[in-house]
């Protein structure tokens, strides 16, 4: 459900009857502030509407086999813990297929291909699963891409997952120079994203979850390479960041297509980090409500806007593209992101006017 939506819906929950319902049918992108509607209000509708809309159906009950147990995370244990992945996904896809799940089983067949290397994988729920893009023993820097609200396992390959994300980013780094031991790429669905209709994409829940997670698997990580480390976090994933970035060891954090990072400012997020935002001339996501309000307890919405330059990122050019157009070959913001990731800040291109 796209945010413009959203607010229709919930606002017209607020006002069923009347003038203002009349703007409210009528809200268009880039004029989603119908007249006299507090801002704070927008930001409670878009929470309310959902919880007035019906989730997506979850996938089919499947019975899958026990995972493998598998050896403690290193450089000499990488080859064996890719390879026993491999397996656990090749046989659940021919149990999603047998549980009635032909296009999960699809998705997990690709993902289990010989030249596809994960260090994790449960397709238990919506799934999770953390790939490999590049040498992670022998890499001088290593870029982690952490995915927004909407991703599973069963779209870890689509045009805003993790999968074909981080395969692009490594190939646009390979561009710019880098040789194969420059860097490695991640594509991290190591937590449960909100749905695009629950009520979680409004609340920090699922980000604080995943931070934790995050800064476990950071933890790991070192064990096996303590190169530098970039995250590139995506839409909710940019929440999830926030919440992580005090917290972890990142040279960079890059935020794209972000609703809010769950603070005011850079220098709310406690991090030593380069703290760089970015986002796309037809990126939807422009016209959520940047604030956070109280809602019977609950905190709803993710603070100021990370391309605000009183936020205090460093703005890089995003280019043209919409709301999953960031990790596309040949787009801008692939470059830049690159670029980030690779440690040439110097390179990075700024937005360009209107942007």
């Amino acid at each position: 459900m796209r945010l413009l939506d959203s607010a229709r819906i919930g606002l017209a929950a607020l006002w069923p009857h009347g003038a203002l319902r009349h703007q409210i049918d009528h809200l268009r992108p880039g004029k989603i502030m119908p007249h006299g509607v507090p801002r704070k209000t927008l930001a409670v509708s878009i929470a309310l509407s959902a919880a007035l809309v019906t989730s997506s159906p979850a996938h089919a009950s499947i019975a899958y086999s026990p995972l493998p147990k598998l050896p403690t995370l290193s450089a000499a244990t990488l080859t064996q813990r890719y390879d026993l992945n491999r397996d656990a996904m090749a046989k659940a896809a021919n149990e999603a297929q047998f549980g009635g799940d032909p296009a999960l089983a699809h998705a997990l067949r690709n993902l289990a291909v010989p030249d596809r290397d994960f260090l994790s994988f449960d397709p238990s729920g919506d799934g999770r699963g953390i790939e490999v893009v590049g040498d992670l023993a022998h890499a001088k820097r290593i870029a982690v891409v952490v995915p927004g609200a909407g991703n599973t396992l069963a779209n870890f390959d689509s045009a805003k997952g993790p999968g074909v994300g981080a395969e692009a980013l490594y190939h646009q780094a390979v561009e710019l120079g880098a040789d194969k031991s420059s860097l490695a790429v991640i594509g991290w669905l190591g937590y449960d994203p909100p749905a695009v209709d629950s009520m979680h994409i409004a609340t920090l829940g699922r980000a604080d979850a995943g931070a934790k997670a995050l800064r476990s698997f950071l933890s790991q990580i070192r064990t096996v390479n303590d190169a530098p480390v970039s995250l590139l976090c995506h839409s909710y994933g940019s929440v999830l960041c926030g919440q992580a970035a005090a917290h972890v060891k990142a040279t960079d954090i890059a935020v794209f297509g972000s609703p809010g990072m769950g603070v005011d400012s850079v220098s709310d997020l406690d991090t030593t980090a380069r703290v760089w935002a970015g986002r796309g001339a037809n990126d939807g996501i422009a016209d959520v409500p940047h604030v956070q309000v109280d809602l019977l307890g609950v905190s709803v919405g993710f603070g100021d806007d990370p391309v605000d330059p009183a936020f205090g990122a460093r703005l890089f050019d995003a280019g043209t593209g919409g709301h999953s157009d960031y990790l596309r070959t040949g787009d801008t913001a692939l470059r830049n992101l690159a670029l980030i990731a690779l440690g040439r800040g110097a390179e990075v291109s700024s937005p360009q006017s209107g942007h």
